[in-house]
């Protein structure tokens, strides 16, 4: 288990291991407990009721967050003609077909945080598994990464839509603003993220889908929420 340092130990004598905080609270505290120099990231961490051995449990799919998350998202679009344009007109980083695909598969690059592709370039693409899906770059059909309307799907990554995934354990994580957000706007975030996972619950997961969230900076212990946000 990895050793926390100081500063990470002072703050963690804030959190009420016991108990179970409402969303102001929670936030309230989590920004209090920031002390990194840079503007950290606020994250949720949420315990799903899902077997994720079964693959027809994971949980694989995006959620939109109206007030993004603090971050310029760079996106690369595998296109080809009139799509390649609606990419670009949209405003996609990075844009191409087989040279993109070249370009990965021969220097590993990565240099960007969403990967789109149009449903004719995946038989290209799909060659890409071994660089792009360790680190969770790879399109798909249920992130909305493979899709003809490239365009749409560049717009709504940029504005703050968001993949989520379940890990190993069951569990989903993903980020819902900076501390330098508003509170209100890192609520409404939280809210309108719990909100469209939970209609991502799997037919064959039974009884309670989000069993527990916690909220988080890149530096700070977890804060337990209490059943109000839990949906």
């Amino acid at each position: 288990m990895a050793k926390h340092g100081k500063k990470y130990n002072e703050v963690k004598k804030l959190v009420d291991r016991t108990k179970f905080y409402t969303l102001d609270e929670a936030i309230e505290l989590v920004k209090k407990m920031c002390y990194a120099k840079f503007d950290e990231s606020v994250e949720v961490h949420v315990q799903l009721g899902i077997d994720a051995t079964k693959s027809d449990q994971n949980v694989r799919s995006t959620v939109s967050l109206p007030h993004g998350i603090g971050k310029t998202v760079r996106i690369a679009v595998f296109a080809t003609g009139d799509k390649a344009k609606e990419a670009k007109d949209m405003g996609a980083d990075f844009v191409g077909a087989g040279d993109l695909v070249e370009k990965v598969m021969k220097e590993g690059w990565t240099d960007f945080d969403v990967a789109i592709a149009a449903p004719d370039m995946m038989k290209d693409v799909g060659k890409l598994g071994k660089v792009l899906g360790p680190k969770g770059l790879m399109p798909s059909p249920k992130a909305g990464t493979v899709t003809a309307d490239i365009g749409n799907a560049v717009k709504e990554f940029k504005a703050g839509r968001i993949e989520v995934r379940n890990d190993k354990t069951g569990n989903v994580h993903f980020p819902v603003g900076k501390k330098s957000f508003d509170d209100i706007k890192i609520k409404e975030n939280i809210v309108a993220g719990l909100e469209q996972l939970n209609k991502l619950k799997p037919t064959t997961s039974k009884g309670k889908f989000i069993k527990k969230v916690t909220l988080a900076s890149t530096m700070s212990p977890g804060v337990k929420l209490d059943n109000s946000v839990s949906l």
